[in-house]
């Protein structure tokens, strides 16, 4: 079992950054793939980035590469997202998940944090 908690939304302006964190309970994070996901109003969940359990892989979706960097540290159980050159399509509700295997925008994740509410101001 693993528990999610998100923090560090907010609203920013156009061109700003964010850095949203995910700390995670359990023994055994450091064997789960992590990744985030999001959901503006009016639009289905979407993915947005994934890191393999040894951090060693990661993967974007094509809206956010060059933008956004995750990361994670498996030593204080978090995962984090870098989201830099916001532009208000980003908007949305920002979700940490978890699986014992990968997150990937196929299959949904066993894992879901509440989410934190990213706004960005044109």
């Amino acid at each position: 079992q693993v528990q999610l908690v998100e923090s560090g939304g907010g609203l920013v302006q156009a061109g700003g950054s964010l850095r949203l964190s995910c700390a995670a309970s359990g023994r055994t994070f450091s064997r789960y793939g992590m990744g985030w996901f999001r959901q503006a109003p009016g639009k289905e969940r979407e993915f947005v980035a994934g890191i393999s359990w040894s951090g060693g892989s990661t993967y974007y979706a094509d809206s956010v590469k060059g933008r956004f960097t995750i990361s994670r540290d498996n030593a204080k159980n978090t995962v984090s997202l870098q989201m830099n050159s916001l532009k208000p399509e980003d908007t949305a509700v920002y979700y940490c998940a978890a699986d014992p295997m990968v997150v990937t925008a196929e299959d949904p994740p066993d894992y879901w944090g509440q989410g934190t509410q990213v706004t960005v101001s044109s």
